[in-house]
């Protein structure tokens, strides 16, 4: 019974949500939490610490030890809210769940999870694609890759 009058309720607006977190990130719990019942599709991006990185201007491929983020947190959680409320002007999608750590990552821990539910798959694709290119581009998170030589803060992705 409580099933059904899960299915027959109306959706919640309140499922789209957007954090920093210092906490490692629960990805199915992300995922889970933007799916209304009206949605076929649900995209979702584990962005995670990689053990090799190539650099772009140099062409070097350095080992990361690990990574350091950093946040304006009240401007990244503002930039955030924009760009949700952006990607939902533009694209045929229902929620979006955005969660950001902060703090540091060893190799193989998530950094960020991004979920977009949608009635139909191309949608949400095109939609979480746009987000973590935008989130890059425009919020005040920061990333220090560490080396066994040296460290480098990484600039945010142009569009």
């Amino acid at each position: 019974m409580n099933w059904l009058y899960l299915l027959l309720s109306p959706v919640d607006e309140s499922m789209d949500f957007f954090e920093l977190t210092t906490d490692p990130i629960d990805i199915t719990n992300v995922t889970r939490r933007v799916v209304p019942p009206e949605c076929g599709a649900t995209v979702t991006l584990d962005g995670y610490a990689r053990r090799f990185t190539k650099d772009k201007a140099t062409g070097e491929i350095r080992e990361t030890l690990y990574l350091e983020y950093e946040a304006y947190e009240a401007m990244a959680l503002k930039e955030m809210e924009t760009l949700v409320e952006r990607v939902k002007g533009e694209f045929e999608i229902s929620n979006v769940g955005i969660v950001h750590r902060t703090g540091k990552l060893d190799i193989g821990e998530t950094s960020v999870v991004i979920s977009v539910a949608a009635p139909h798959r191309k949608a949400a694709f095109a939609a979480c694609e746009w987000l973590i290119r935008e989130l890059k581009r425009t919020v005040p998170i920061w990333k220090k890759e560490v080396y066994a030589d040296g460290e480098h803060w990484v600039e945010g992705e142009s569009a």
